[in-house]
């Protein structure tokens, strides 16, 4: 294990060189700097000896290699500097202000897709061929028809405005939670639905679980110790990943919404090309992905014994 987790933290470490490399040449291949686009959306030419005193300023003068190495330098401290656009704010102090908002929109939405996709999911399992598995593949459907950001402009329409149930927008209250999370959930609940219905209805079909029907053993004790945590493999297998994906934010919903989260920071980031937000955002989102995997494939072995990472002698 020690070994396998050693192979696995090195591979993390080359993955975010490889992205971090890759993502600041692409940055700066981009037409136009950061001083250019504040010119663009300010309306005003700026001298350029005012941009030559800025490159200086924040050592966009040097070769792009050099800058690479000194941002690289700089991130190992977590040190990603201040931010281009927004003025007097280092990179740590908006992902301190603004990720805690994503984080919780990305749990909150993970537990209600947990709750209605896996609900869903294991009810079709376990009912195949009824109205309850018909109704799983409308619900999964529907979510699959349905993109998220036209979702939320009709949820604000029919329950906000219309209605008058809930607020338009904002994060401050559990009444403002609602919406967001039912328009982040659609991914997520399909995805769950239909990984747990077919899961389930596989360990079912297997020898296993007809030998434990065989033998009499109680209904209950079938469903929880044999079908549903073998059947919690493959679904361990998108939960991960999906996870991570909901943490790192989501930008229609957040801006409709009106939630100040990291999501549209970081497309905020790419419009005004603000390259210390472009890459740590982007150095953090590799990071929780890549550590999501590991333990995610760590998950398997507590779920199944028979997996195991340990090195044979």
């Amino acid at each position: 294990m020690g070994r396998y987790l050693i192979g696995r933290i090195a591979g993390i470490i080359g993955v975010l060189l490889a992205v971090s490399l890759i993502t600041f040449f692409l940055m700066k291949a981009v037409p136009a700097g950061p001083f250019d686009i504040m010119g663009i959306y300010a309306n005003v030419a700026i001298p350029e000896v005012v941009k030559e005193q800025l490159n200086v300023k924040y050592g966009l003068d040097k070769p792009v290699i050099v800058q690479y190495l000194l941002f690289m330098r700089n991130a190992l401290k977590l040190d990603f500097g201040y931010s281009f656009y927004y003025q007097g704010q280092t990179v740590l102090q908006i992902f301190q202000e603004q990720w805690p908002y994503s984080i919780q929109l990305g749990l909150l939405t993970m537990g209600f897709s947990i709750i209605v996709g896996g609900g869903l999911g294991i009810a079709a399992g376990m009912k195949q061929g009824t109205w309850v598995d018909y109704l799983g593949t409308a619900v999964s459907l529907f979510c699959l028809a349905m993109p998220s950001f036209v979702l939320a402009l009709l949820l604000q329409i029919v329950f906000a405005i219309k209605l008058k149930w809930v607020p338009t927008g904002g994060w401050d209250s559990p009444e403002q939670w609602i919406l967001p999370v039912m328009a982040n959930s659609l991914g997520p609940v399909l995805i769950l639905q239909r990984y747990t219905r077919a899961s389930i209805a596989d360990v079912l079909r297997s020898n296993y679980v007809r030998t434990a029907k065989a033998k009499g053993l109680p209904v209950v004790r079938i469903t929880f110790v044999h079908v549903f945590k073998n059947a919690l493999i493959p679904i361990l297998t998108v939960g991960g990943p999906m996870l991570a994906g909901l943490l790192i934010g989501s930008f229609f919903v957040e801006s409709i919404f009106r939630i100040p989260g990291i999501g549209q920071f970081w497309v905020t980031a790419i419009q005004n090309r603000d390259y210390p937000l472009i890459m740590a955002t982007t150095l953090a989102w590799t990071a929780i992905i890549s550590v999501t995997y590991l333990l995610t494939d760590l998950a398997y072995a507590a779920v199944d014994p028979r997996v195991t990472y340990a090195t044979e002698k």
